[in-house]
């Protein structure tokens, strides 16, 4: 038996060892961790480090420290290095990599905006074999390669998204990208759509949307039609958190109209179309529409029969002095139906050649600028609604549900009218708020709305014009008769009928460019590629064309549409996808269409130039903005015209002839005067739908110059209605 001391003294030397061992253990695991990798997990490390780790790793694991530096480079935006990555991993890979391979190539591609290569890698992975994760990430990379257009395919990858996102903020989005994508579906897809009995999320959905489609013209319908909804389909997940633009119907308010400020221009070479829009507006709160309530006439050879042909009734009459729907160009004040390109102020309808704030003073006579009554004073109410049009073929159909009528006449809200042209607009609105005024109307001038968004103010304001950047205030709505809102109408109604390759034809002016760049914009939104321009001069060039017999050709460059705000890519689960950019047109030459913005006179000698070059069976179907219809046109112009669609407000298309007739005689047919008449009628419509069209999505209304919807910053819409010439008969277009 050793003695004691020596027992202490051999345990005393192995303590060193032992201390030496543990730190030594201690220490190497401080060093990189290439056991701990996780494929298929969250990449949350920076591209920097990742790459470290795979330099240091000298076995399996290096090709899985490869794949998630892949992942945040191209989090990182960093794509050409991504790309460098990609290709130089190995060729024999766990299927465990081969899946996360599949998963980087086809995310790859959607950043490269290859969606079409993204779906077929897509199509290779075995998502029985993937991660949460990465199942996320799988469903994120499918709605990607949809682009966002509406389908069944898409609506199924967002609800196969929900439940793998745990973040709410995530969640919310994918809830409120799925009800997007169900109220952009197509009447006709709807209609279509065949889905699997073990779909119950699904047909949740597409409940919710019929709910919705029913009541959104009844906000307390639809509060109440969202709540039974909520109790049948609880597990659902829209159920538990409401899409952002459904959650708003729960706080809706109706707003108040008891004091109405009336803002217009009543001095000055404005006012003329300050007291049209003042005089329909006025009309339809005093119930004079109901007077004009008699049945349609059923003459379809003339969609303004009511002010026959009388030469007078042309909106352009005389030189410089076109219809508000003409688009030409201004220097004066740009009015807020006005097409007109202004380097001013622009006023209500005004597209006239003309200066200073005569942009657009047209020929209407004494008794038509007097004829706006005092909105202050008390009339008698009439009927309570205006009776919706009964010529189908000229109303435009609502798409999405029930649509409000014209706002029925009131006797008890007052309506103060305020003179914008003796004061500042600051000032007139600090004395609207201080006489009690709880909901304005204007103000017209463009200058004046281009101030509203740095006033504060508490009123809700209905501005008669559109400012040049539209800013989203909650408080404020935009409404005009501008070009580029039929532009942009146009640019739907072109689509739908199928169109794919247009032209644009426009005036060399600002004008020209403001319409291109609208359409341009509308159609990429749509899906579609490039569009093309073709500009033409004055009409003494083009008198010298068709002179020469040069004609024109079908050909343009290309449009650049240049925005303010660039589109935002979306981050869902650690996967970050860039917002689509618009595909490129094949560049052959080939025009299946033409938008030509252009007055009577302009087009009587365009339409034979392009016949010139263009044989019948090649001609490309013809669209016109509404300045190339004016009343009066005699049979000649219409038979030249052979096939040719134009769009105007349902007013001047046959939609109410009596009221038209009302209206024409009131303004001596000068129907720039009669589409201002037609914006007030609207005005007081929208005033007393204010609420809803300011907090409900795909709200609507049937008004006079258009079907009415507001985009989310609440800027008003209009669809037109689209007439075509036939055999020298004006008839709704097929």
């Amino acid at each position: 038996m050793l003695p004691s001391k020596v027992i202490h003294n051999k345990a005393g030397r192995c303590v060193p060892l032992l201390l030496a061992a543990l730190i030594f253990a201690g220490c190497s695991g401080q060093g990189p961790q290439t056991s701990s990798v996780d494929v298929q997990g969250a990449a949350t490390g920076t591209s920097d480090s990742y790459l470290q780790q795979m330099q240091q790793s000298s076995n399996d694991n290096k090709v899985d420290w490869q794949l998630l530096a892949i992942r945040a480079l191209l989090k990182e935006g960093k794509i050409p290095q991504a790309s460098d990555q990609l290709a130089s991993l190995p060729q024999q890979l766990s299927d465990t990599q081969h899946q996360e391979s599949l998963l980087l190539q086809a995310q790859l591609k959607a950043m490269q905006q290859d969606t079409g290569g993204a779906a077929q890698l897509l199509q290779q992975v075995n998502t029985g074999s993937l991660s949460k994760d990465q199942l996320a990430r799988y469903y994120q990379l499918q709605i990607a390669a949809g682009q966002g257009r509406p389908s069944l395919d898409l609506l199924r990858a967002y609800i196969a998204q929900e439940p793998l996102l745990t973040s709410p903020a995530d969640k919310q989005k994918n809830i409120d990208a799925t009800w997007l994508a169900l109220t952009q579906l197509t009447p006709a897809q709807t209609g279509s759509l065949v889905i699997n009995a073990d779909e119950n999320t699904l047909q949740g959905w597409l409940d919710l949307l019929n709910v919705y489609k029913a009541n959104v013209s009844d906000p307390t319908m639809l509060k109440a039609g969202i709540s039974d909804w909520q109790t049948r389909y609880p597990e659902n997940p829209a159920a538990k958190m409401l899409p952002t633009a459904l959650s708003q119907v729960q706080n809706f308010q109706q707003s108040s109209t008891g004091k109405i400020a009336l803002l217009l221009p009543l001095n000055g070479q404005a006012q003329i179309f300050a007291k049209a829009i003042q005089k329909g507006f006025d009309d339809a709160r005093n119930g004079a529409l109901a007077q004009a309530a008699v049945p349609p006439q059923t003459d379809g050879s003339n969609a303004t029969a009511a002010a026959g042909a009388n030469p007078a009734a042309s909106p352009a009459s005389a030189t410089g002095q076109n219809a508000a729907a003409s688009p030409s160009s201004a220097t004066g004040q740009n009015a807020a139906a006005s097409p007109a390109s202004a380097t001013g102020q622009n006023t209500a309808a005004s597209p006239s050649s003309a200066t200073g704030q005569n942009a657009a003073v047209s020929p209407a006579s004494a008794a038509g600028q007097n004829a706006a009554t005092n909105s202050s004073a008390a009339q008698p109410a009439g009927n309570t609604t205006q009776p919706a049009a009964t010529d189908g073929a000229a109303q435009p159909a609502a798409s999405g549900g029930n649509v409000a009528q014209t706002a029925p006449p009131s006797s008890s809200a007052q309506v103060q009218v305020y003179d914008t042209s003796s004061q500042p607009i600051d000032q007139v609105l600090a004395q609207a708020q201080k006489d009690g005024a709880t909901l304005v109307v204007g103000p017209l001038l463009k200058s004046n709305v281009d101030r509203l968004a740095s006033l504060p103010t508490p009123l809700n304001i209905l501005a008669l014009n559109e400012p040049e950047a539209v800013q989203n205030h909650p408080n404020l709505c935009y409404f005009a008769l501008s070009p580029e809102d039929e532009a942009r109408d146009a640019a739907h109604h072109m689509w739908d009928q199928g169109k794919r390759s247009p032209l644009l034809m426009v005036p060399r002016s600002s004008l020209g460019d403001r319409v291109s760049k609208a359409f341009a914009a509308e159609w990429q939104k749509l899906g579609g590629g490039t569009v093309l321009q073709q500009q033409f001069g004055s009409q003494s060039e083009l008198k010298q064309g068709i002179n020469s017999g040069a004609g024109l050709r079908l050909t343009g460059t290309p449009i650049v549409s240049q925005q303010t705000q660039q589109p935002q890519g979306v981050t869902v689960a650690g996967l970050t996808i860039p917002a689509p950019q618009a595909p490129v047109s094949s560049g052959d030459g080939s025009v299946d269409s033409l938008y030509i913005v252009a007055t009577q006179d302009e087009m009587a000698l365009i339409k034979p130039m392009i016949s010139m070059r263009v044989s019948s069976r090649s001609m490309a179907q013809i669209y016109a903005s509404s300045r190339s219809y004016q009343a009066g046109s005699g049979p000649d112009y219409r038979l030249e015209m052979e096939g040719v669609q134009f769009s105007d407000i349902p007013l001047l298309s046959g939609s109410n002839p009596a009221l038209m007739q009302q209206a024409a005689k009131s303004f001596n047919n000068d129907y720039s005067q009669v589409r201002l008449y037609a914006m007030g009628v609207d005005a007081w419509t929208l005033a007393n739908h204010f609420n809803e069209v300011r907090q409900l999505p795909g709200f609507q209304l049937k008004g006079e110059t258009g079907s009415l919807s507001a985009t989310q910053d609440c800027v008003i819409n209009r669809k037109l209605v689209w007439s075509q010439y036939r055999q020298g008969q004006i008839v709704p277009a097929s």
